[in-house]
């Protein structure tokens, strides 16, 4: 008689499943904290302002761009006020997404604010600008943080007067001992631009105490520890029901493709929503060039037809969800800094659904076939608005992409063929090869120049980089400059 082997105890499955995650995160689970799930600029620059207004002790602010326009005028002013009051304020923005921002930070630093620019150029590391700090943050006084897609510039808002709605951007509010973990990862950052905070920067809140009962990670990724990366692939192994995404900036990196694949087969609903029209071109053709192995697996792809889409969520079964500023994609797993909170609580992942749900009631379902095919409602169950057409050169290039026909029948049925985009790219990519061929034949002097040049460049780094290090290894050592004999 065959007998069933008894199913292995819970809690011992929990733990393991604990230790799992925190390895592969580098974060540990902080429990007794408060969240609020924000939705677009109309919900976090209020709670911002706020925040900031009620600021005693300290701010420390991290966004890949601040914007020199009304909106990152206002903040600033807003920091500025809490810098003249005896608030310790910090600012880190990225060079590279907040360029000519020193102009904007003027009057916060006359008021007495610190602020450093992350990985500004250097003749010693050509290749250095790769590394970005891609980070969304603010924490205030060790009570409240807030992590998010969202940055510091009236784009978020939309423009009324053209009809363009915000931006659509997701984040969460944190109250409890999670906020120390902000204000850490802040710290390391600050570090990386220069000389380390004094030890008691961030001293210790209200946040020291429970402020309520979720339990979350703060996923602090710096460039190639890839947290985000191993957690999200557990969590793909491991989802039971359903995998909903949505992501940005969507590039397809072939194992995560692969773990979405696997998830797919075995009955996981496995959703993926990605802008339709993206504020970078280049971006939506590489993810529409990626798409049709997922859709061959199962993977149910919809691309949004609002304004941008700029989110970055993923929702797990009934108690898991990852909120933050990573997207899928190589430079974001791999190498910038970046901030994600895992959130494990059912309420708060119930709330990110319907969120989840309600997007797709705006988005139009990708299909793989050659024919049209009639589909009334979308992937939540709802009727969908009627499909927007893209704009700009995202929308000639879509266009370029899917035929005619194609159109004519997305546009009656509310419901997209993939075209072949694939081949779209690989012939762009054919005439810039053809293009630096003919340059070579004809003009060799117009590329043989440059490459010297850059031969030259990274010689010269690379001396450099060894005479510091040289430095570095002597100073340890407490060996000074050698004597002339």
């Amino acid at each position: 008689m065959n007998v069933d082997a008894p199913a292995p105890p819970v809690e011992p499955l929990q733990r393991l499943a604990d230790r799992a995650f925190s390895r592969a995160a580098g974060a540990p689970l902080i429990g007794g904290n408060q969240v609020r799930i924000l939705r677009d600029a109309t919900e976090h620059f209020p709670a911002w302002r706020e925040a900031i207004g009620s600021a005693r002790r300290s701010i420390a602010f991290e966004c890949y761009i601040f914007r020199n326009d009304p909106v990152g005028r206002e903040f600033v002013a807003a920091l500025a006020e809490r810098a003249r009051a005896g608030v310790s304020v910090r600012v880190i923005y990225d060079w590279l997404g907040s360029r000519g921002a020193r102009r904007l930070f003027a009057p916060l630093v006359a008021a007495g604010g610190e602020v450093r620019c992350f990985n500004p150029p250097g003749f010693a590391s050509p290749f250095g600008w790769l590394t970005r700090d891609h980070r969304k943050m603010l924490a205030v006084d060790g009570w409240v943080g807030f992590v998010t897609g969202l940055c510091v510039s009236s784009k978020w808002l939309g423009d009324p007067a053209r009809g363009d709605e915000p931006w659509r951007d997701t984040g969460v509010e944190l109250r409890g001992p999670a906020v120390a973990a902000l204000e850490r990862a802040f710290a390391d950052v600050w570090a990386a631009t220069g000389e380390a905070l004094p030890a008691g920067a961030f001293a210790p809140g209200e946040a020291a105490r429970p402020a309520g009962d979720v339990s979350v990670r703060v996923i602090a990724s710096v460039p190639t520890s890839a947290g985000v990366f191993r957690l999200d692939q557990l969590v793909a192994a491991g989802a039971r029901a359903r995998l909903w995404l949505t992501d940005a900036y969507f590039i397809a990196v072939t194992p995560y493709v692969q773990a979405l694949c696997a998830a797919a087969r075995d009955g996981v609903d496995v959703r993926l929503l990605v802008p339709g029209a993206s504020d970078l071109p280049i971006v939506s053709r590489l993810s529409r060039a990626g798409y049709r192995p997922l859709l061959e697996a199962g993977v149910r792809i919809f691309e949004w037809n609002g304004t941008m889409l700029h989110a970055k969520t993923a929702i797990a079964d009934e108690g898991w969800a990852r909120i933050g500023s990573t997207n899928l994609n190589l430079a974001s797993f791999v190498a910038n800094y970046e901030l994600d909170v895992a959130i494990e609580d059912p309420a708060t992942v119930e709330i990110l659904a319907d969120i989840y749900e309600q997007d797709l009631a705006r988005s139009t379902e990708i299909v793989l076939g050659r024919r049209a095919h009639f589909h009334r409602g979308g992937g939540s169950g709802r009727p969908r608005h009627p499909r927007r057409a893209f704009s700009g050169s995202a929308g000639r290039a879509a266009a370029g992409a899917i035929g005619v026909g194609a159109a004519v029948g997305a546009a009656i049925a509310n419901r997209r063929l993939l075209g072949p985009p694939e081949a779209g790219l690989l012939w762009s990519v054919a005439a810039a090869f053809a293009g630096v061929a003919v340059l070579g034949v004809l003009w060799p002097p117009l590329l043989a120049w440059p490459m010297a040049a850059l031969a030259g460049w990274l010689a010269v780094a690379v001396v450099v980089r060894a005479v510091r290090e040289r430095r570095v290894r002597r100073s340890a050592r407490g060996v000074g400059p050698r004597s002339r004999p």
